[in-house]
């Protein structure tokens, strides 16, 4: 196996499907290295390491020493994705909501859907020698419509050459910020709407308008049942009304909230606050089996003129869509 050291780096370890740390394990394996001074460390750290180039911390480096070698240059575009996945990690909130992550090679998937009937859910009895009750999985009637998310990088080499890098890694964070937002805008939006096989979510509605009380959600915990209602999606508006209720004043859900950051409803259900959600609304779901999402491209970046311009202009990217897995596994609640 190659050594970090003699590997000779170019635009075309770039390859569709694959990320150049994938290509880079492929050639350096990270296990090659258990019991050394650079275990923890994968194919690109080690690299960065082989070039001497620190991109954070109280000793980051300058933009300009990517571009000292042609070799270095070569890490740069990578450099651009993992910062952008970064922030789309840390701003990452549809871990909360999906099911199931499918990537795909191409732009064309179907996806498979399920509606149960009230039989199916009861799973009545079998007597000897009949027939077992059947659920029907079916391919979806239409395509999974994909979005390609994503920023234009302007700016010149010469205009960055001498900033920091971890600075630099902020603003490109804030890109994966804005593609992770967009991107549970659409899951919300396939969530109410449905993803164009006739399966948008069943809606309730409060019993006081423009109230939500503790009986609202006991009522959209049934709704849902017998799914599990683990997850309620909010906007701003919802989430004002829903922190006033007097049992989510516990003590127990306060001591959740002041501790982890995250706010649990008395059903024992994740609070999502967000603000893709418009009007009166609020999303009661079952993140076990509700949505699938469908990856075409990773965070991706434009290369060469990244290597070949130093900079100058690329497109970062990611392409995604978001499909109903059981069609009755999320509810709307209006108020």
């Amino acid at each position: 196996m190659a050594n970090y050291d003699n590997i000779t780096l170019e635009k075309g370890m770039y390859q569709s499907g694959r990320t150049l740390t994938e290509v880079l394990e492929g050639l350096d394996p990270s296990e090659n290295y258990r019991g050394t001074s650079l275990e923890g460390l994968d194919a690109f750290s080690r690299q960065l390491k082989r070039f001497d180039i620190k991109v954070s911390g109280k000793g980051s480096d300058v933009v300009e020493k990517f571009f000292r070698t042609s070799n270095s240059a070569a890490l740069f575009p990578e450099y651009v994705s993992r910062a952008v996945r970064q922030g789309m990690e840390e701003a990452d909130v549809l871990s909360d909501i999906v099911a199931t992550v499918t990537s795909i090679d191409g732009m064309d998937y179907r996806s498979i859907t399920s509606t149960p009937s009230s039989d199916d859910k009861s799973m009545m009895k079998v007597a000897e020698g009949a027939f077992i009750p059947t659920t029907e999985v079916k391919t979806s009637s239409t395509l999974v419509k994909l979005h390609k998310r994503g920023r234009m990088l302007v700016s010149s080499f010469e205009a960055l050459r001498f900033q920091k890098i971890d600075l630099f890694t902020v603003t490109l964070k804030q890109i994966g910020a804005y593609i992770a937002r967009a991107q549970l805008k659409d899951a919300v939006d396939v969530l109410i709407s449905g993803d164009g096989n006739n399966n948008a979510a069943s809606s309730i509605s409060s019993a006081v308008s423009d109230t939500l009380s503790y009986a609202d959600l006991v009522s959209l915990w049934a709704a849902l049942s017998p799914y599990e209602l683990n997850t309620i999606i909010a906007p701003t508006g919802a989430m004002t009304k829903l922190l006033s209720i007097t049992e989510m004043k516990d003590a127990t859900a306060g001591l959740n909230f002041q501790s982890t950051g995250k706010m649990v409803t008395p059903l024992g259900a994740n609070l999502i606050h967000t603000s893709a959600i418009s009007g009166d609304a609020v999303i009661g779901l079952d993140r076990t089996c509700a949505l699938e999402m469908v990856v075409a491209a990773d965070v991706t970046t434009e290369y060469d003129k990244l290597i070949d311009r130093q900079l100058e202009r690329a497109a970062i990217s990611s392409i995604a869509g978001f499909s109903k897995i059981f069609t009755d596994a999320s509810v709307k609640l209006t108020y």
